[in-house]
């Protein structure tokens, strides 16, 4: 039979009791020393490159705004005329050829929007990729007014003027539609042009259209 439990500590009985100690260590470092202030030689300094980088910044504006009112004010004037002498050609007799005047505008505005699903795709599937040598230059701080990214810009105008020369020199349908796309892809190369740099990365001022509240969406969504 088991021995009675009388005069025995239970496993479990509070008078079993352990100490433990704990040491909690302390932290013995020296408190770190305050940074000293700049002296005046080297705030002026601060300040003479902080300066240096506004004024190149604004001459690199200035530089880029010039060429591009420029670039827009040749295109638009050189669409002008070649939209009013096209038409005014095609309607020399008193008839108008009203397939091929509604193909010229439809496949303008055709261009147009493609130009848009074009450029998304390419941004994707090209510039981001076999062409990131090229447009990684949109992806750093510019050194100068001009990048090597907008060798694009020149590389979608080649297919434009081509198109608008052959419609302007040529008469029939086929002669139509392609001044009409040759149209629509210079109007998407303008508005790219003032939305995408001017709006978005402010590589020129575009004035109090900035704060409309559709293209500051435009602006946020982009970025």
């Amino acid at each position: 039979r088991a021995p009675p439990l009388a005069g025995r500590a239970l496993p479990f009985s509070p008078l079993r009791l352990r100490t433990v100690t704990c040491f909690v260590p302390q932290d013995t470092a020296a408190p770190a020393a305050p940074v000293p202030a700049l002296d005046e030689e080297a705030r002026a300094a601060a300040a003479r490159r902080v300066a240096e980088k506004e004024a190149r910044k604004r001459s690199e504006r200035r530089t880029y705004l010039v060429a591009a009112v420029m670039s827009s004010l040749g295109v638009t004037s050189m669409a002008v005329a070649a939209v009013y002498y096209r038409f005014s050609w095609q309607m020399e007799g008193g008839e108008v050829p009203v397939i091929e005047t509604l193909g010229t505008f439809a496949l303008s505005v055709g261009a147009a929007v493609g130009m848009e699903f074009w450029a998304r795709w390419a941004h994707r599937a090209l510039w981001h990729a076999s062409l990131w040598h090229m447009h990684e230059s949109h992806h750093r701080p510019r050194e100068g007014p001009f990048e090597l990214n907008d060798v694009f810009a020149i590389v979608n105008a080649a297919p434009a003027i081509s198109l608008l020369a052959y419609g302007f020199f040529h008469r029939g349908i086929v002669p139509g539609l392609c001044f009409g796309a040759g149209l629509g892809i210079t109007l998407f190369g303008m508005a790219y042009m003032f939305v995408h740099d001017g709006l978005v990365h402010r590589r020129f001022p575009v004035g109090p259209i900035a704060d409309v509240p559709y293209f500051r969406r435009v602006a946020a969504s982009h970025k």
